[in-house]
């Protein structure tokens, strides 16, 4: 096929040594077969912004660290380098969550390298050695879908482990490898220390699971593993081995709710004076 024109670079530099075919075309990229040697993997074509229909960036966003502070400031601003040094941001966030994850054993695509906006990485491939099909797309059995179901959430367990949770894990974007199931696609990777909004996303992840495989096991459904994954890692008891019984008990102790004001505005008033300090300093140098 004709070479697109954000792979021709990769393929001047010897990354690429052929374009097999188009994999996929979503709303954040496209997807291409691509020979390296004598391996097949995947090159992941982000689209540009303007071309994206992703419309909920800040809620997934909060809590992503920008090491740069006068970046941080363009970004909130909104000027044309602001908005470049976003879609900087949020292309490497999902660039960097993959190789966090890899890193911490969460069944991911391997990644091989981030160039010009294209993301190489693994083919996952079923047992034929054909492209592997979304979870979606095939037919299981009872006693598959309890194993799947208890193999992703072992998964979500390790990608908290690692501070991150997927924020839109379902079976549209797990792919079902020889080895199992392989978690895809992570352009609104939370922090999960950071995000006010991560409790009910992990919730939402592993309800999601829940009511899949609940149509095929429907034991599954009286499960309450979300809860659960977030009230030890709340207790810092979460650990990739946890065990796990699927129910969840709420905590009926009272809370003082004056006592947790009172420390929100002393946090706040931390941060206002370390940034002060940080921007005096950055005016004096």
């Amino acid at each position: 096929m004709k070479v697109p024109r954000r792979l021709q670079p990769l393929m001047d530099d010897g990354l690429i040594d052929e374009v097999v075919g188009q994999l996929m075309s979503g709303k954040e990229a496209q997807v291409f077969v691509v020979r390296c040697a004598e391996e097949l993997r995947c090159a992941k074509v982000f689209k540009e912004a303007k071309s994206r229909s992703f419309k909920q960036a800040a809620t997934y966003q909060e809590g992503r660290k920008v090491r740069n502070s006068r970046r941080a400031r363009a970004m909130s601003k909104k000027t044309r380098y602001g908005q470049r040094e976003q879609e900087s941001a949020w292309l490497n966030a999902e660039v960097d969550a993959l190789y966090r994850l890899a890193e911490a054993g969460v069944r991911v695509p391997i990644p091989h390298g981030f160039v010009d906006g294209v993301l190489l990485m693994e083919r996952i491939s079923d047992a034929d050695g054909d492209v592997a099909p979304r979870l979606d797309d095939i037919e299981l059995d009872a006693a598959t879908a309890v194993d799947y179901h208890q193999r992703l959430i072992n998964e979500v367990v390790r990608m908290l482990c690692a501070g991150l949770i997927h924020g839109d894990l379902s079976e549209f974007n797990i792919l079902v490898g020889a080895d199992g199931p392989v978690v895809i696609d992570l352009p609104q990777a939370v922090d999960a220390a950071g995000n006010n909004n991560a409790p009910w996303m992990l919730v939402r992840d592993v309800d999601r699971l829940r009511a899949f495989f609940g149509r095929i096991a429907p034991e599954i459904l009286g499960t309450d593993y979300g809860k659960e994954i977030w009230a030890l890692y709340e207790a810092g008891q979460l650990h990739p081995d946890v065990a796990l019984t699927g129910r969840y008990t709420a905590d009926s102790t009272l809370v003082d709710v004056d006592d947790v004001m009172r420390s929100i505005d002393d946090a706040r008033e931390e941060a206002a004076e370390r940034d002060a300090r940080q921007q005096d300093d950055e005016e004096d140098w």
